[in-house]
């Protein structure tokens, strides 16, 4: 309960470890993917991102790790700049993306060691992390197999195994979970929110209505580029007169995740390639 406490008390009174404002990604000169976006993480906060697909969400996480070039606005990270500041940024914080890119021809424990001296970590922090982090998410005994015989699930864990190696204190999760079975998903829940009780902050996108309201304190909702809501899911229920989070979304988009079709203006997946 005291550490609770203690943590709510430092994200009432803490800093701003991300702030974003008038944050715009447009392609091809006409397709506004993000339109105008303005908010702010505390540091040790565990922040949920939700919206319907082409909402927008995939394009601001990607910004905001620098992964997709901004068109305008601006996007700091423990008070560096992102565009600019590019170096200071990536010490900072830790990213598993939605779709799991592994070098299927190493071993994860031959992968730790190159990512942990691509962070320039000692080698005798290198062997602790790795130890700690392939016991934590039950790889182990696959730590010297090739990522291709891993599973989806196994992929997923290394994933986040990798982001965490050189303790970011930022962690950017995109659909963290999508594919696990429910020991896994759980596996990954208890972890996270040691991990936040510990003092990281975490932003995360999901689908999952119940795992927002599991890990999240702060949920902002993003709809057609713009956030259209933001509060806790209890505050947010309470705003808009409904009994849950679903209730919220559906809500505030007009429309449930099962509702959902594809989006005829969604963003070419090859444009960060061709520089867009």
């Amino acid at each position: 309960m005291k550490n609770n406490m203690d943590q709510k008390m430092n994200e009432k009174n803490g800093r701003n470890i991300i702030e974003v404002t008038n944050l715009t990604k447009i392609y091809n000169g006409k397709v506004k993917a993000v339109d105008n976006v303005s908010f702010a993480v505390k540091e040790g906060e565990f922040f949920g991102f939700l919206g319907p697909n082409g909402a927008g969400k995939t394009t601001t996480i990607n910004m905001l790790a620098n992964l997709v070039k901004k068109t305008a606005g601006s996007a700091k990270i423990d008070g560096f700049e992102v565009a600019r500041q590019s170096d200071e940024v990536y010490k900072r914080i830790g990213f598993a993306m939605q779709e799991v890119g592994l070098d299927e021809t190493a071993t994860a424990r031959e992968m730790m060691q190159l990512h942990g001296r691509l962070y320039h970590m000692p080698p005798s922090e290198i062997k602790a992390q790795m130890h700690k982090l392939l016991k934590l998410m039950e790889l182990e005994r696959v730590a010297d197999k090739y990522v291709s015989a891993y599973s989806g699930g196994m992929k997923r864990r290394f994933d986040l195994a990798l982001s965490l190696l050189h303790k970011p204190k930022i962690l950017f999760l995109d659909e963290p979970t999508t594919g696990l079975d429910p020991h896994a998903r759980r596996m990954i829940w208890n972890h996270l929110k040691q991990l936040n009780k510990e003092g990281m902050t975490i932003f995360l996108t999901t689908h999952f209505m119940d795992e927002a309201e599991e890990l999240c304190r702060r949920i902002a909702i993003m709809d057609k580029g713009k956030i259209v809501a933001e509060g806790s899911a209890s505050s947010l229920a309470k705003k808009y007169r409904v009994k849950s989070l679903e209730e919220v979304f559906l809500k505030v988009t007009g429309h449930s995740f099962q509702e959902e079709e594809l989006n005829a203006n969604s963003t070419d997946p090859y444009a960060r390639i061709r520089g867009v």
